[in-house]
């Protein structure tokens, strides 16, 4: 650590100098010293930072005010906790809740709901959940998405948590794994859970419609569902049809959806997919900027690499999943539906996403298995593994998911590094991980991952903001912070400022970086110093704490906002 840090209790020292100087105010933490980056995007300033319980107490030179714990901070920035617009951590954090991933980096909110939520489910939903968990298995003890959150808070997190309310989690509710459209009834009541979730404080609505079943949905059916959600100030958020050979008529299917239903919205991991349509992320510029200017709402978030992570089912055409696992994996075993399948797999076509086929096989790394005798193939491509076992890539493929009992977790490496940079650029751009957040110990060992889920902010912060310098660091803050909390109608987070929450953190500008990669993703990133949640500590001197603060976070819709004021909600939320 190049800067000596002192975090040490001083209630001695305090009682000698309020003796001295009886008016003197007394916070419970100062933290002084630090270089101030608000998250509004304002020019830093060294400066300290006083918090009172919970929240920030004052931000500025406090001079002669004192604290009951006080943070000598000189040589590392103070800044707010950072948002993942896009997080997997659910499982995770019920399995070890101190997110030591994320945290480590300075994440002190995971945003969850790209498609699936925690709730609205049923029981068949809960069984599936429950039949098809791996290493990390609990009981499914909640039904409603806010249950899951509220379930989450009760066991202890690190972090705090917000969530849409899943497109596709509505659709299996009513309709199951079908290819077809909901009928009158059937939408009349996924718009009635829409309308419970968002007054459960779901921040909008999520979609992700590459994957069977919400492939399915059509754009009228969206704009149904959205409807009801804008009514509540909530946000519609969409890993969108295509990011590849369709993606700039996804665009305008997002733009049509946002446009016709009135509601915000906002584009999942923006990117161009593949190496044939890297040129196009001109004309989704263009697109997104004309939409703002005539009035929309529209936004984007990112994660920062060159390689997207799913799983091989993004490989294989929607019509074959039809009726969810069981079913995809009955029908591989079919030899004429294996022989159009394979033909389609290996076909050039807009009508659906093909992940495989833009990666090719040597770019697409296998990362995670279900079935323990498989984990052998964890860092080969799949292109090596088809050698090896002297099948075709499409048939290895299809032969790997029906023997794992899953969709088989893979990297597909689609993008380019030109692209990312521009992409970090655009003022309306906020940063997810889409990854889970895990600990380098215990079950999460069992398997390999994308170094996005270590390294993404960090990375940001290292090599794009210090080393490349595409972004000041003051910008990348806003964009970490403020830009992603006002998007989600979070109340009373994402700045620095008298009253907000204290989600804090303290990192070395000159040090932070991620040391993950795709060859050992299990890597802590460095730099981040310490990290307070709610007001206390979960990140000390670069350690993790143990503390679990987090706390379930509220849309605008919340029917709890009527019972008591911003400032004074119980708990925060």
């Amino acid at each position: 650590m190049t800067h000596p840090i002192r975090f040490a209790a001083v209630a001695t020292l305090v009682v000698a100098s309020l003796a001295g100087c009886a008016s003197a105010p007394e916070h419970d933490l100062i933290i002084r010293n630090g270089t101030i980056i608000d998250g509004s995007g304002a020019p830093s300033f060294v400066g300290d930072l006083a918090i009172d319980g919970d929240r920030i107490a004052a931000v500025g030179h406090l001079g002669n005010a004192r604290g009951v714990t006080e943070v000598d901070a000189a040589g590392l920035a103070i800044a707010p906790g950072f948002v993942n617009m896009l997080s997997w951590a659910g499982d995770a954090l019920i399995e070890d809740g101190r997110s030591q991933g994320d945290i480590r980096q300075g994440v002190t909110l995971e945003v969850f709901g790209e498609g699936t939520s925690g709730g609205p489910l049923t029981d068949q939903m809960k069984n599936l959940e429950v039949t098809s968990q791996g290493d990390i298995m609990f009981d499914v003890e909640w039904t409603t998405l806010g249950e899951y959150l509220e379930h989450l808070e009760t066991k202890g997190i690190s972090p705090n948590v917000a969530s849409f309310v899943g497109a596709t989690t509505l659709r299996v509710h009513e309709i199951g794994y079908e290819d077809r459209p909901p009928t009158d009834d059937e939408l009349d009541r996924m718009r009635a859970l829409v309308r419970q979730a968002m007054e459960e404080g779901a921040v909008g609505i999520g979609s992700s419609l590459i994957y069977a079943p919400a492939f399915y949905a059509q754009t009228d059916e969206l704009i149904e569902l959205s409807k009801v959600a804008a009514e509540y100030d909530g946000l519609y958020i969409s890993h969108m049809r295509s990011e590849g050979n369709a993606l700039l008529e996804s665009v305008d299917e997002l733009l049509t959806i946002s446009r016709e239903s009135g509601i915000r919205a906002e584009i999942y991991h923006l990117k161009a997919g593949g190496q044939s349509n890297w040129d196009k992320l001109d004309a989704v510029i263009e697109r997104v900027e004309a939409a703002r200017a005539e009035g929309l709402q529209i936004t984007a978030n990112m994660y920062n690499y060159t390689a997207g992570s799913t799983g091989l089912d993004a490989g294989m055409p929607p019509w074959v999943q039809e009726g969810g696992y069981d079913d995809w994996a009955e029908r591989l075993g079919d030899p004429a539906i294996r022989d159009r399948v394979r033909q389609e797999m290996t076909t050039p076509t807009n009508a659906w996403e093909n992940l495989l086929l833009a990666a090719g096989a040597e770019g697409t790394l296998l990362v995670g298995f279900k079935n323990p005798a498989l984990r052998g193939y964890i860092g080969q491509t799949l292109a090596a593994v088809a050698e090896a076992r002297g099948t075709s890539v499409a048939d290895t493929a299809m032969d790997l998911v029906i023997e794992d009992g899953s969709r088989v977790q893979v990297v597909y490496f689609l993008m380019s590094e030109e692209n990312v940079a521009r992409q970090i650029a655009l003022p309306w751009v906020s940063f997810c991980s889409d990854a889970g957040s895990y600990a380098t110990e215990g079950v999460f060992l069992n398997t390999s991952t994308h170094p996005r889920a270590y390294g993404n902010f960090a990375r940001l912060l290292g090599r794009y903001v210090r080393d490349e310098r595409v972004i000041p660091l003051e910008e990348a803050v806003r964009k970490l912070t403020s830009l992603p909390a006002t998007n989600l109608r979070i109340r009373d987070r994402g700045q620095l400022a008298p009253g907000f929450f204290a989600d804090v953190v303290a990192f070395d500008p000159a040090t932070i970086q991620d040391r993950a990669t795709y060859e050992e993703p299990h890597q802590y990133a460095v730099g981040m110093v310490h990290v307070w949640v709610n007001g206390t500590p979960v990140l000390q001197d670069g350690d993790h704490t143990g503390a679990t603060p987090g706390r379930a976070l509220r849309g605008p819709g919340w029917t709890g906002w009527a019972e008591t004021s911003a400032e004074a909600t119980e708990g925060g939320r």
